[in-house]
């Protein structure tokens, strides 16, 4: 017979552990299973191990540059690749450990370690254990999507997830993918003193973004001498002697990039294929994403999908917000939906970029009357004091509303100062708000609201 109880939680990335500590702290009876490393992604593979390592290269550079602060350093910099990386293992280990003791520590919780599948709607089968309950939660994550690129099977490559086990530098580090992932790897690979090629199949990097942000990251990337080879949209790898060949063009043309390392950076696979999720009845889109509604429910009555796996969210801060809604529905009969929330988002390369809501391409495609205010970092005074000054501030607001439609901060500090927009967006706050508001000097934020008194019409 199975074991019985009120919630079934499986894996323990940014949303499962809060839940199950929300459930039980008003005495439900939890399971909660993880079949492999506690803390999902973020802790183990994602966030918290990289801006670990970006930590690293930043640190790398400054000393590079400290003539120009004034300072003597006494030589050439060197990185130690080895210590660089057990830095990076004792912060992962740290959160990765304090999640597994917070959850066996508590109350009406059950942990279980193994691989949940399905043998019906309610009943989950771990190992050799059978469980169920009237309420099952999914937040089993991501993984790094392999793509069918020619040659693919006859070199070695690395994803964001085997990067963490490199404790060497490569001398040539390849990198498939223009966009967040692949960006963060290919800076600090760079300033850990590796060659570095990035290479993208769209005509710009972070393509989703405005073209002056994209040409703005492209242009501070390759001014740190990484190479950039955008349009690549026949990719095709193989193996030369001991160096590993990426083919850029469709025809027999001689561009490729050569190298002695390749990282895969081209998006994300849902952990769903081996769940046993036919066996429930739950459906999933034509990618492998769990297909749920706007209170994240699936198809199933009495079965949630929270964070990555649901295509609703790509990012730890929405797995988490998935939490607080299932969890406010569930126990305080709220009414919140995924529609609530604002897009907001930051790529870390450094300096880095910070945004939020719609980018000046939604917002000529949605027909809305907009003003847009733009700043240079070249003209705040905190990016001046601090030696890097590459960047912006862009902000749009509703002409006719006066609400902020959406903003992208480009420069040192800007993944913080856009909580200040951020927050008034979520507020319906008319810009006036902010424009009006005092800042600290000398901050980037008490730019924004001279940024929002020079606003000027939003071309066609």
């Amino acid at each position: 017979m199975a074991a019985r109880f009120d919630a079934i939680i499986v894996g323990t990335g940014q949303a499962g552990p809060a839940l199950a500590a929300r459930f039980a702290k008003v005495g439900m009876q939890v399971a909660i299973i993880e079949r492999n490393l506690f803390g999902g992604t973020c802790v183990n593979t994602g966030c918290i191990p990289t801006k670990a390592l970006i930590a690293s290269a930043y640190a790398a550079q400054l000393a590079r540059r400290a003539a120009e602060y004034g300072v003597k350093t006494g030589g050439a910099v060197e990185v130690d690749m080895k210590r660089v990386k057990a830095r990076k293992d004792a912060i992962s280990a740290r959160s990765r450990n304090g999640v597994e003791e917070w959850l066996k520590g508590l109350a009406n919780c059950t942990v279980l370690k193994g691989h949940a599948r399905f043998e019906s709607a309610h009943a989950i089968r771990v190992n050799d254990e059978l469980i169920s309950a009237e309420r099952i939660f999914l937040n089993v994550g991501t993984r790094p999507h392999v793509p069918p690129m020619t040659g693919l099977d006859q070199v070695p490559y690395l994803t964001n997830s085997t990067m963490m086990d490199v404790d060497f530098l490569p001398e040539h580090l390849i990198v498939i993918g223009g966009s967040y992932t692949g960006l963060e790897f290919a800076q600090m690979y760079r300033r850990f003193g590796s060659a570095v090629t990035v290479v993208e199949k769209s005509p710009r990097v972070v393509a989703r973004e405005d073209e002056d942000v994209s040409l703005a990251v492209q242009e501070i990337l390759r001014g740190e001498g990484i190479t950039v080879e955008l349009r690549a949209e026949c990719m095709a790898a193989e193996k030369r002697g001991e160096r590993i060949v990426v083919k850029l063009d469709c025809d027999d043309g001689m561009r490729e990039a050569v190298g002695s390392h390749l990282l895969l950076a081209v998006g994300r696979t849902p952990n769903t294929d081996d769940l046993g999720l036919q066996a429930a009845g739950i459906e999933v889109d034509g990618r492998g994403y769990i297909l749920v509604d706007d209170a994240l429910r699936t198809r199933v009555d009495g079965v949630w999908a929270l964070g990555d796996c649901n295509g609703r969210g790509a990012f730890t801060h929405t797995a988490y917000n998935d939490y607080e809604i299932v969890a406010d529905n569930l126990l305080d009969g709220a009414n919140r939906s995924v529609r609530d929330r604002i897009v907001a988002y930051g790529l870390f390369v450094d300096p880095p970029l910070g945004r939020v809501g719609m980018t000046v391409n939604e917002i000529r495609r949605s027909g809305r009357r907009a003003l847009i205010g733009v700043r240079p970092m070249t003209r705040v005074g905190r990016a001046i004091e601090k030696g890097e000054t590459q960047g912006f501030i862009k902000i749009a607001v509703d002409a006719d509303t006066k609400e902020i439609l959406g903003a992208a901060i480009l420069g040192v500090g800007g993944d913080e100062a856009v909580h200040c927009l951020i927050d008034a967006m979520y507020a319906k706050a008319p810009y006036t708000v902010i424009q009006r508001a005092v800042h600290i000097h000398p901050t980037v934020c008490e730019l924004l609201p001279t940024v929002l008194g020079d606003l000027r019409p939003m071309a066609e």
